[in-house]
């Protein structure tokens, strides 16, 4: 597995996405996972000066849906993103979060992902559920 172009490829696909507006990066892949990092700055707070819930959905979608993609590597499916439960743990109000798609289920027409958001010391701030299913591209 070439690790580096993978992970440019992935990156290749942000621009012009919410993904590019909120700063997410792809920064590592393996065998069974895939994790990206967002920045937490005043641009993803809720109006207390923390994390907007949404700001966790939008990096744990954009994991756990495109680790979907990667993996099955199939030019001819379409990976939409059904269902996204999220329980946060930790609030974080700046540095740096990581979230990391590892499966728990990967069948033929769906998908189901364990998202951890991690901070930079690896504490725990959200764990995220992630059901896709896999469609065929019209």
């Amino acid at each position: 597995m070439d690790t580096e172009k993978n992970l440019q490829k992935l990156n290749s696909l942000n621009k012009n996405t919410l993904m590019e507006t909120l700063d997410i990066e792809f920064v590592a892949v393996g065998k069974d996972f895939l994790t990206a990092k967002m920045p937490v700055t005043s641009k993803v707070h809720q109006p207390y000066g923390i994390m907007h819930g949404g700001a966790t959905a939008a990096i744990a979608e954009t994991v756990g849906s495109c680790a979907s993609a990667f993996f099955l590597n199939d030019p001819s499916k379409l990976i939409n993103g059904i269902e996204l439960s999220i329980n946060h743990i930790k609030s974080i109000r700046e540095g740096t979060v990581f979230a990391t798609a590892k499966a728990i289920h990967k069948g033929r027409t769906t998908h189901l992902w364990e998202i951890r958001v991690e901070d930079e010391e690896g504490n725990l701030i959200s764990i995220c559920k992630l059901t896709n299913i896999i469609l065929d591209k019209k």
